[in-house]
């Protein structure tokens, strides 16, 4: 069984379980584009994400408020267990279905946001390592459409910061760090 959402996570889960496991322990000090987040701290968010939105396709409660360091003996592969497990969660079709209990949003849309996370914080920890990153072209033009229906209340809740311009002919994947207020051209300082 799969939904539109799983089979989309299914196709960038890859390559953002690749940056993480490039992730060296020397770098977890780094900055990254999240100016609020060190490699370190973001890899703990999207370990929260990846758990959380386990929880939310179920339509359970969860605990946005509670901060563990997950970076423990091991953390690579569970992180990647728990990724598989997340696009599990998602191709389930009630998934999809209906409204969020807790986030008072269309399941489809919860989906999204974690389609968002994925791909636009893998690019954030593969720019702050140094590592290579691509994005699925059918989950851009899916992003694209979510931040066209929510950008600008990403940016009123504070999960997206002002667009960025960006110079004509730039990929399809800076046209969306750009709108999630990312500069594609972000480098660590020298």
């Amino acid at each position: 069984m799969s939904t539109k959402t799983s089979e989309l996570l299914a196709g960038t889960a890859p390559a953002t379980v690749a940056v993480v496991r490039g992730v060296a322990d020397d770098q977890l000090d780094l900055p990254t584009p999240c100016p609020e987040f060190r490699v370190r701290d973001l890899l703990n968010h999207l370990f929260d994400v990846v758990v959380n939105f386990q929880a939310l396709a179920r339509r359970q409660e969860v605990d946005w408020a509670a901060k563990e360091d997950r970076l423990a003996a091991g953390w690579r592969d569970r992180f990647a267990a728990e990724v598989e497990r997340v696009v599990e969660a998602w191709s389930d079709p009630a998934a999809v279905e209906g409204e969020s209990p807790g986030m008072g949003l269309p399941q489809a849309v919860v989906g999204a946001m974690l389609l968002a996370d994925l791909t636009v914080h893998g690019w954030d920890l593969a720019r702050a390592t140094g590592q290579p990153v691509a994005a699925a072209p059918d989950a851009l033009v899916a992003l694209h459409g979510f931040m066209d229906r929510m950008g600008t209340t990403g940016q009123e809740m504070g999960a997206f910061g002002p667009p960025v311009e960006t110079a004509p002919g730039v990929t399809e994947l800076d046209r969306l760090l750009a709108r999630t207020g990312r500069d594609p051209r972000w480098a660590p300082a020298a």
